[in-house]
């Protein structure tokens, strides 16, 4: 397959107004090189270890860590640091050699649950272990693993959010892993947006080896970094994302940042493109191209797409086909939206609005959908679920369409792990 191939939903847009249309793009990252050695990973593993932590949390979340590190390579690095009110470098960034990983077994044996939820300190503190070995050819990573909101410190989401992002910049990721019903969904799944990494809910205490060891593993496997697709598009037209990823503008070229992709991961990636007012006949079109650090994505495979487009009149725009593998795609995307939010509407008491939120994206699908079975089953499924939406539903209900609603929208499995396409 090639590295991005590009479709759009429709061919024409309109004269008279500005006329939005859908564009599927579809990425795979190449299979991880036989024989060569794979880029150095540089950890840094940060545990709440708040009150609520006590008993099975924090000791299957520092088997993970133990597990984790115990995968890692002598020219890897790793740190731990666990917090509540307070926060405590457990072990400092070290080379991941066997007598290191031993003694962090040593250490992380006499880690507490107690205290308060200094989250943006902790999560700060884990940070600055990796920034200051930053592995300019390795993959640099936070993970903050917490079961609890933000109450000490740092606590306006923005905040954290914004720092997330900052972060990023100076190539340095962020996954998270929000444990249990207490913790804010929105604000751990902004920080990993943000931060170029992955958020994770985990329902069950037992649950948190397997995830942790999920995020680590494909750490391991990254074959491309910081990647991004470049939209380059006339004056006049807006370029939005609609997975999730983070879009910055800058002189005509819209970059929409994946983060790291993992060997043969495949996303595809909703566009809404806006078009400006236009006279009949004349085309306009947007070219399609894939970046990252390292060039791994380019070569023949990964040469530019372009895409056009036509004005043309209300009968032609109204008589157009659809293509229906873009359609899905979008319906998809609309439909996890609508969850989140009906998901946060509920919790807010607002059960009317958190139906409509659902009820008005299922009319828009039904209005496209026609006799398509996957379109449909799409359909139905908003449709059925509308009555969960209209009355107070669990907390863990309301997390279990949120990450489920993420993941969908990112093309991920439902557990969270990326999605591959064997070669």
């Amino acid at each position: 397959m090639k590295t991005l191939n590009v479709s759009a939903d429709r061919r024409f847009i309109r004269t008279t107004y500005r006329s939005n249309r859908f564009v599927l793009a579809e990425i795979q990252a190449p299979a991880a090189p036989v024989g060569r050695p794979r880029p150095p990973v540089n950890l840094s593993f940060v545990i709440d270890r708040s009150g609520s932590m006590g008993g099975a949390k924090i000791e299957i979340a520092k088997e993970a860590v133990r597990e984790a590190i115990g995968r890692l390579r002598d020219d890897d690095r790793f740190s731990v640091v666990v917090y509540d009110d307070r926060m405590d470098v457990v072990v400092a960034s070290t080379r991941a050699t066997r007598t290191a990983r031993r003694e962090a077994v040593d250490r992380i044996a006499g880690i507490e649950a107690r205290g308060s939820t200094n989250l943006g300190e902790g999560w700060l503190r884990g940070c600055q272990q990796v920034a200051e070995y930053h592995a300019a050819e390795g993959v640099n990573r936070c993970l903050l693993l917490t079961d609890g909101l933000a109450n000490v410190g740092i606590t306006d989401p923005e905040v954290l959010r914004q720092h997330a992002a900052e972060l990023r910049v100076r190539g340095v990721s962020t996954s998270t892993f929000g444990v249990g019903e207490d913790f804010s969904e929105s604000l751990l799944q902004a920080m990993a947006d943000a931060g170029g990494g992955h958020f994770y809910y985990i329902a069950t205490a037992a649950a948190i080896r397997d995830t942790m060891t999920s995020e680590v593993g494909e750490t391991l496997e990254v074959v491309a970094r910081d990647v991004a697709l470049e939209v380059t598009a006339p004056e006049g037209v807006r370029v939005e994302s609609l997975s999730g990823f983070a879009t910055s503008e800058r002189g005509g070229r819209a970059s929409i940042s994946l983060g790291d992709l993992v060997s043969n991961q495949v996303v595809q990636l909703v566009l809404r493109i806006n078009f400006p007012f236009g006279e009949a006949g004349r085309e306009i079109g947007a070219l399609f191209a894939m970046s990252d650090r390292d060039g791994v994505m380019g070569g023949s495979s990964g040469s530019p797409r372009r895409l056009e487009w036509e004005y043309a009149d209300n009968a032609t725009n109204d008589a157009q086909e659809r293509d229906v593998l873009v359609d899905r795609a979008v319906a998809a995307v609309f439909a996890a939206r609508a969850r989140q939010e009906a998901v946060a509407l509920n919790r807010l008491g607002d059960y009317r609005a958190a139906r409509e939120a659902v009820s008005s994206t299922a009319r828009r699908i039904r209005g496209y959908a026609g006799r398509d079975p996957i379109l449909r089953s799409t359909l139905a499924k908003l449709e059925d679920e509308l009555p969960a939406y209209a009355a107070m539903m669990p907390e863990g209900s309301r997390k279990q369409i949120h990450f489920a609603s993420h993941n969908m929208a990112r093309m991920r499995q439902m557990d969270g792990t990326a999605t591959r396409r064997e070669s």
